[in-house]
């Protein structure tokens, strides 16, 4: 059962009680990201995440860590465009420990110059990693083709110039602005007590904040191309079409859509693209649903020489669902995959506290089981190629990391 609790200064409690395990998992939710950033200040979110583990008023970057290694716990965070997370999974036995440390790290963070120097070395050569991955900065890529100068765009990471401007008063600043009691969830689940929630209470019930989070600013749909000359065996290519927002009615109906266009080993695009024409080896497509917009993306990555095929066999696929539209038993076969997936996931108490708290924070609210399964449900063939036609209608973003940097010449210009 997931029960809220509001506090009066406005933080969200939100808890599953799953007498069944013997793990507790804590997650801190802050409703910000790279999309609240500025362009001089890019990169600020996921840089505050580093250093809420680099020490505390009581506790040094070591004891953090020991504090969670000594009693068998798991302890990380990560930042994504619209929310930052710090999270933990414990036994239950040590949850109050737990929350205890992670409260500290939230609250009494020193921001130590040593540290901040040090820190800044570690995000830099997580930058250069990056930037020795192109099937991940591709899509980073597509981001800026997609939504141009909107901080949607925006690198999550940040630049070498930004991270280098940050000091303890940026940070400071950053979480005065949006790290305020309405904009913070905390979602646990596991074998947890009343006694908790009250420990949870006391931690966070009581700051205050003046500030108000500015409002977020609906991005126009690009239809940019955006290529990078870079010295690699593969070519790296996406396209974006226009999606739909996190809590569009649809939003089920486009789940079972990607799972049969190329979420699975069974979809169009993974049978064509790699098992019968050979032309890739990782090739999928992916729904990216933000607050008030979304992407549908497509990835594939091939030998420079195929990338012409590659992009005709893909356009095929979607003339023919937009001919033809998609079976009954594709319909079916997909909604009882994800329905299967879903089940299985509910397995981890990481993941149940992960749902609930992104539910809380992008939707305010939250959807049972029952209800979500009811939703898959409620899919049907006519919904699906209706929405198609909708995904499919116009023209779209695309990005490529490849030896030349030139789009294949069956590319639209």
């Amino acid at each position: 059962m997931i029960t809220k609790h509001t506090c009066k200064n406005g933080v969200r409690i939100i808890t599953e009680h799953i007498p069944s395990v013997r793990s507790v998992a804590i997650g801190i939710w802050i409703g910000t990201g790279s999309r609240f950033e500025q362009q001089d200040n890019n990169g600020i979110s996921h840089f505050l995440e580093h250093m809420f583990f680099k020490g505390t008023k009581t506790r040094n970057a070591r004891e953090i860590a020991e504090s969670f290694d000594s009693i068998g716990g798991q302890v990380n965070a990560f930042t994504s465009k619209e929310y930052t997370c710090y999270y933990a999974k414990v036994l239950d036995n040590h949850a109050s420990n737990a929350l205890a440390t992670l409260a500290d790290m939230f609250f009494n963070s020193t921001f130590d110059e040593n540290e901040l120097l040090k820190e800044k070395n570690v995000v830099l050569e997580e930058i250069k990693m990056y930037e020795d991955t192109p099937d991940d900065i591709v899509h980073d890529l597509l981001s800026q083709a997609t939504y141009h100068h909107h901080p949607l765009a925006y690198p999550i990471l940040g630049t070498e110039e930004t991270l280098n401007s940050f000091n303890g008063q940026t940070l400071r600043k950053y979480m005065e602005e949006y790290y305020t009691p309405d904009n913070v969830v905390i979602s646990i689940a596991g074998n947890v007590d009343d006694a908790l929630i009250k420990e949870v209470e006391e931690h966070f019930g009581g700051y205050t904040s003046t500030s108000t989070k500015p409002e977020a600013v609906k991005p126009s749909f690009c239809t940019e191309k955006k290529a990078r000359k870079k010295d690699t065996e593969q070519a790296h290519m996406c396209m974006g079409f226009e999606g739909l927002p996190v809590g569009d009615d649809s939003i089920f109906d486009l789940i079972v859509l990607n799972n049969i266009f190329g979420g699975s080993m069974s979809s169009r695009l993974f049978q064509e693209v790699r098992e019968q024409k050979g032309l890739a080896y990782s090739v999928f497509s992916y729904h990216s649903a933000h607050l008030d917009t979304g992407v549908f993306n497509i990835y594939a990555g091939t030998a420079p020489g195929q990338l012409d095929e590659v992009y005709e066999t893909i356009s095929s696929i979607i003339g023919t669902l937009k001919e033809d539209g998609v079976s009954e038993k594709e319909v079916a076969n997909s909604k009882e995959q994800i329905k299967g997936s879903l089940m299985l996931s509910l397995e981890s108490t990481n993941s149940r506290m992960s749902r609930n708290g992104k539910h809380e924070l992008m939707l305010k609210k939250q959807r049972t089981l029952d209800e979500i399964l009811q939703s898959i449900d409620g899919v049907n063939k006519k919904n699906v190629d209706q929405l198609i036609h909708r995904i499919f209608a116009g023209d779209f973003s695309s990005s490529l990391i490849s030896p030349s940097g030139e789009f294949p010449k069956s590319f639209p210009h």
